[in-house]
């Protein structure tokens, strides 16, 4: 059953049983109940000036005042506090009263009537009704009891109704409690997510959407190990743009980029999802294949990606060094890389040669 189907009775889970058990903590007998139901009379005779006599002074304070706001709600006020005071000296105190209590608890803490408020509230009725009940023709030893029972019964009201306050602000706290765990949920994944985004741009180029160079060692360094585990080959395919650099001079740098996003993109349509593509830096990119021997690498790879790239860009050359390592012996990360760098050297050699260029390429013309 939803909460909102329960009374506040059966939210509290207070039985009979339990009402009794209250009374008889405050040592409430059925005798003082009838007590105070013999005090109705005098008190319904007096009920309308109790009611106008307690709002003539409620009102006086500032804070109760702002509270109340306007007529209408003090008129229903009003009439509330008349069948309360009626019910003080009903003489049936069962679980009917006791939720009516609670709700009166309920409804306090909800309009933001501050404990403080309701005591002293509390505290200017019960003079009111004691000097009533002073007034009245009943005899002095009656009056005494009469007032010993009121007073024992409206701590047995305050008490459910502060538990009706305590019960809703530990309800607040439970709730807030699990926004604030929703909400770091959120924002702890939200945290994930910006961490591996930030994670994968430091992982990347930026131009390309290749791995950038700074986790080029470590990553073939892993692939080594992976490949020697099930002994199989390594290659590693190290590119460079020919003639780069007359065309950053001659068609601006905007050109250039455009062309190494052509070649970055080439490359990962060649590559499967177990290899790992580089941009090493400038022109420069790295391809490291798994479980694949130079000469496939050759026959395949590298013949799809100078034909991707010539779909692209027509009159644009690579120069490419293609090495393997394994299944005997494999070299380290950086010895497989500065292998194929070294043979992509000597191909850009030969590249400058055909294209009669007179001296020969030394390392301050690789970017």
């Amino acid at each position: 059953m939803k909460q909102t189907e329960q009374t506040l009775i059966q939210q509290m889970r207070i039985t009979d049983f339990e009402v009794d058990h209250r009374k008889t903590l405050l040592s409430f007998s059925r005798i003082e109940a009838e007590l105070l139901h013999s005090c109705r009379r005098n008190i319904e005779e007096q009920i309308d000036f109790l009611v106008e006599e307690f709002y003539q002074l409620q009102t006086n304070v500032a804070e109760i005042a702002l509270l109340i706001g306007d007529a209408d709600t003090l008129t229903r006020l009003r009439s509330a506090l008349r069948r309360y005071i009626l019910d003080l000296f009903s003489g049936e105190y069962d679980l009917e009263y006791v939720n009516n209590r609670l709700r009166i608890g309920l409804v306090h803490k909800r309009i933001g009537v501050e404990p403080k408020l309701y005591l002293a509230a509390m505290h200017t009725l019960k003079l009111l009704l004691h000097q009533t009940i002073h007034k009245s023709t009943l005899v002095e030893a009656d009056q005494q009891a009469i007032l010993d029972a009121l007073d024992k019964l409206l701590i047995f009201d305050v008490t459910l109704v502060f538990e009706t306050y305590i019960r809703s602000l530990v309800s607040e706290i439970e709730t807030a409690k699990e926004k604030s765990e929703q909400y770091a949920l959120i924002l702890e994944e939200k945290v994930r997510e910006r961490t591996l985004e930030l994670e994968e741009r430091a992982r990347t180029d930026s131009l390309t959407g290749l791995f950038n160079v700074r986790h080029l060692e470590s990553i073939v360094t892993t692939m080594l190990r992976s490949a020697q585990r099930r002994s199989e080959y390594i290659t590693a395919i190290y590119i460079d743009v020919n003639d780069f650099k007359k065309i950053n001079d001659k068609e601006g740098h905007q050109r250039g980029d455009e062309i190494l996003r052509i070649v970055g993109n080439a490359i990962k349509s060649i590559a499967r999802s177990e290899d790992s593509c580089f941009r090493y830096g400038g022109d420069e990119f790295c391809i490291i294949l798994s479980d694949c021997q130079e000469e496939h690498a050759r026959e395949i790879f590298v013949e799809r990606l100078k034909q991707k790239v010539k779909e692209k860009l027509a009159d644009l050359t690579l120069s490419i060094g293609v090495v393997d390592t394994g299944t005997d012996e494999y070299v380290d990360a950086s010895t497989l890389i500065r292998l194929a760098d070294e043979k992509m050297y000597v191909e850009k050699q030969a590249h400058k040669r055909i294209a009669g260029v007179e001296h020969p390429v030394n390392n301050a013309d690789r970017i």
